[in-house]
C-alpha cells in the first residue's frame, strides 16, 4: 500500500521519501526496522552495534523481532585449496565473535550435511578448482546439496563469497553453484554473492562489510577489513613489522641453481631465499607467494606498439596512487594473460569493429580460441586501440597476481631461509616465443644478491601428520616433489621415525632426478622408508608414477589398511586425475570393492584428512 498524507501521520515530503525507500527494503531489513522502532528503551547505539537488547523486558520489544534476529546463529563454511578461502572465513568468524554473535566455523568436509536444515544464517566462502570444480574439501557437500537428499531451507538466510580466476572459463563456478542451489532450496539471500578475481582484497572486504551490515552490525567496519585474510590486526601494535600478502617481505636471493643436467629438455630452478629479519614461519605443506615482475622487453614492446610515452603517469589503485606507465606495467598489472572481461572492456575502449564482433554473443568458441596462448601485446597488435589514453587502458587491466610455490625446505632445519623448486615455463605460440611470468623471471633475470617480494601462504588443507606412527605415502612427479622434501627434512631435524613412501617421476634418470642425493641419503638413514621412481622417456613405452603404484598395489593397499595418509602434489590436468583413478583401481582390486564402494572409501579418507592434494 502506498503511503499518503491522508492515511498516515507524515507530511508530503516524508511520505514521498518513505514511498521511495520501503519498496527497496529486504524482508530482513523490514524486520530489523520493525524491531528497532518497537524498542523504546533500547539505545540506538546498542541496536546498531548488533548486540542483543538484554535489559528491556520482552513485552517492550513486541513483536520481539530484534531479539529473533540477533539470536540467530551464524554458520560459516569454507572450501579452500590454497588457504585464501579459509583465511577469509576465519576473519569473518573473528569479526562476528567480537560482536557477540553466535557463530561457528568449519570446512565443508567437517560439517555434517544432515545438519544443514538446522542452520539459520549461512555464510559460504569457497574457491573454484580446475575447470569449474569444487575444491577437494567441498566435493561431498557440493554433491549432497545438488542431490535429492538436500533439505528445504525456508528459514535459512545465506550469502556467498566466491574466489576464482577470470582467465578460466568457469570463473567462480562453485560459488555460483552454491548460491543458485541454496536459493532453489528456499533459502533467502541475506546479501548478494560477490565473485572475486585473483586480486580479491577489495571485493572480499566489500562482502564482509555488506554481510556485517545486514546482520545488524555497525556499518563502521574497522580498518583491518582492508587487510582481510592477511594481517592479524592485533599484531600491528608490535614493534616488529608484520609481513603478509599486502605487505610482502623483500627476500634476498642466496642461491639460484639449475637442477637439471646438461641435455635435459627441462629447466628446474632451486632457489634459496633469506628470511632473516622477517619473523615469517612456515610448516611443510605451506607455500611461498612471489609477486613477479613482468618481462621488461615485453613491456617496452607493448608501449612502443601503442605509441605512448613510458614516463606518463597513470593511477595504479582506487586511492589514486600514481606511477609511470612503464613501472605500472612492470610491477602492478597483468599483461601476459587475456580474459573475457578484459576483451569486453577493450571492445568498448578500442572502437575496433573486429574486436566488437569477437566479443558478441554467439562467438564464445572463437573468443576462447583467441584468448588461448595470447597476451596483451597480441591484443593491441591485432586490434590497434584508437584514441585511448594510458589511464583508461590501465583501468581495464587487473592486478598482477602473486605466484604460489610449494616450499621445499624445513623451517626447523633452516629457520632463516626458504627454498623453492620452480620449473621454468617456455613455449612457442602464435609466432612468438613466450615464458612464464615468475618462472621466466627466476630462470633468466634473478641473480644472487637481488631481492624478491614474498609472503607465506599457510595451506591448512595440505598438512602432514605429526604422529610418527601414521604411515605416509607421497606422490609427486617433477616439481611436485617440493613439499615432500620439506616434510622429510622436517622429520630428519625432529628425529621422527615412521613409515614413509615416495613415488617420484620425471623424464630422464640421468638429467632430471631432482634432489637424487638427498633421497638416497634419507633412504639409507631410514627417514624415507621406500621410494619408487618412474622416468617416462628412458624406455620406448612411457612409464609414470601411476604405473609404479599399480605395480605395488598389494603393498600400497596394505598401507592404506594400516592407516596411511596419502599426499599428491603436482600437475592438475593429467597427473592428479590419473593418480586419483589409479587409487580407485587399487582400492577396488585389492579391497574386492565395487567402483561405488571404492569411491566411498576414498571420500572417507579425504574427510578424515588422509587423502590430501596440492595440485596446480
Amino acid at each position: 500500500m502506498q503511503l499518503q498524507v491522508t492515511n498516515s501521520p507524515f507530511n508530503q515530503e516524508q511520505v514521498e521519501s518513505l514511498n521511495r525507500l520501503l519498496p527497496t527494503l529486504t524482508e530482513s531489513q523490514k524486520i530489523w526496522l520493525s524491531g528497532y522502532l518497537s524498542a523504546p528503551h533500547a539505545t540506538e547505539s546498542s541496536i546498531l552495534a548488533g548486540s542483543p537488547v538484554r535489559d528491556a523486558p520482552e513485552a517492550e520489544l513486541s513483536p520481539n523481532k530484534v531479539a529473533q534476529i540477533t539470536s540467530r546463529e551464524v554458520r560459516i563454511l569454507f572450501g579452500s585449496d590454497t588457504g585464501n578461502g579459509q583465511a577469509l572465513a576465519e576473519e569473518m568468524f573473528q569479526k562476528l565473535e567480537e560482536r557477540d554473535f553466535k557463530v561457528s566455523l568449519s570446512s565443508f568436509d567437517d560439517f555434517k550435511p544432515k545438519d544443514l536444515k538446522k542452520v539459520q544464517d549461512l555464510l559460504i566462502v569457497t574457491s573454484t578448482h580446475g575447470e569449474g570444480d569444487p575444491p577437494d574439501n567441498a566435493l561431498s557437500f557440493h554433491e549432497f546439496l545438488h542431490s535429492k537428499r538436500a533439505p528445504k531451507l525456508e528459514d535459512v538466510r545465506f550469502s556467498v563469497l566466491s574466489l576464482g580466476d577470470q582467465s578460466y572459463e568457469f570463473f567462480c563456478q562453485t560459488g555460483k553453484d552454491f548460491d543458485k542451489r541454496l536459493e532453489e532450496l528456499g533459502g533467502e539471500r541475506l546479501y548478494p554473492r560477490i565473485d572475486c578475481d585473483v586480486d580479491f582484497d577489495e571485493p572480499a572486504a566489500d562482502w564482509v562489510e555488506g554481510v556485517l551490515g545486514t546482520l545488524h552490525v555497525s556499518q563502521e567496519v574497522d580498518d583491518t577489513v582492508e587487510n582481510l585474510g592477511q594481517v592479524d590486526s592485533s599484531l600491528l601494535t608490535t614493534k616488529d613489522p608484520v609481513y603478509s600478502r599486502s605487505n610482502p617481505f623483500k627476500a634476498e636471493v642466496l642461491e639460484n641453481l639449475n637442477l637439471n643436467g646438461r641435455g635435459s629438455n627441462k629447466e628446474t630452478r632451486h632457489l634459496e631465499l633469506s628470511l632473516e629479519g622477517s619473523n615469517l614461519a612456515f610448516e611443510p605443506g605451506d607455500s611461498l607467494g612471489i609477486f613477479p615482475k613482468n618481462d621488461p622487453s615485453l613491456v617496452d614492446k607493448l608501449i612502443e606498439q601503442i605509441g605512448w610515452n613510458p614516463e606518463d603517469s597513470v593511477p595504479i589503485n582506487k586511492q589514486g596512487e600514481q606511477r609511470t606507465l612503464r613501472d605500472a606495467l612492470l610491477f602492478n598489472f597483468e599483461i601476459t594473460r587475456l580474459t573475457k572481461p578484459l576483451l569486453e572492456q577493450a571492445a568498448q575502449l578500442f572502437t575496433n569493429d573486429g574486436l566488437k564482433k569477437l566479443v558478441k554473443p554467439g562467438q564464445e568458441e572463437e573468443l576462447k580460441s583467441y584468448i588461448d596462448g595470447r597476451d596483451l601485446l597480441d591484443l593491441v597488435q591485432d586490434f590497434q586501440p584508437q584514441g585511448v589514453s594510458p589511464s583508461e587502458f590501465i583501468q581495464a587491466l587487473r592486478k598482477i597476481p602473486a605466484r604460489l610455490y610449494s616450499i621445499t625446505s624445513s623451517f626447523k632445519a633452516n629457520p632463516d631461509e626458504v627454498h623453492l623448486t620452480i620449473g621454468t615455463v617456455r613455449y612457442h605460440a602464435h609466432g612468438r616465443d613466450r615464458k612464464g611470468v615468475c618462472s621466466g623471471e627466476c630462470g633468466e633475470r634473478v641473480e644472487p644478491g637481488e631481492f624478491l617480494p614474498v609472503y607465506i601462504q599457510h595451506n591448512r588443507n595440505f598438512k602432514f601428520p605429526t604422529d610418527s606412527k601414521t604411515p605416509v605415502i607421497m606422490i609427486g612427479p617433477g616439481t611436485g616433489v617440493a613439499p615432500f622434501r620439506s616434510f622429510l627434512e622436517d622429520r630428519e631435524e625432529s628425529g621422527m621415525e615412521g613409515k614413509t613412501w615416495l613415488f617420484y617421476g620425471d623424464q630422464h634418470f640421468s638429467t632430471d632426478f631432482l634432489y637424487q642425493i638427498e633421497w638416497q641419503k634419507w633412504l639409507k638413514e631410514g627417514v624415507l622408508s621406500r621410494m619408487d621412481v618412474a622416468f617416462s622417456r628412458d624406455r620406448p613405452e612411457k612409464v609414470y608414477v601411476q604405473h609404479r603404484m599399480l605395480e605395488r598395489s598389494k603393498d600400497l593397499f596394505q598401507w592404506l589398511k594400516d592407516g596411511a595418509s596419502v599426499y599428491v602434489c603436482g600437475d592438475e590436468k593429467r597427473m592428479a586425475n590419473d593418480v586419483h583413478t589409479t587409487l580407485l583401481t587399487i582400492i577396488k582390486q585389492e579391497g574386492n570393492m565395487s567402483h561405488e564402494e571404492a569411491e566411498v572409501y576414498l571420500s572417507e579418507m579425504r574427510q578424515q584428512k588422509r587423502y590430501q592434494r596440492d595440485i596446480y
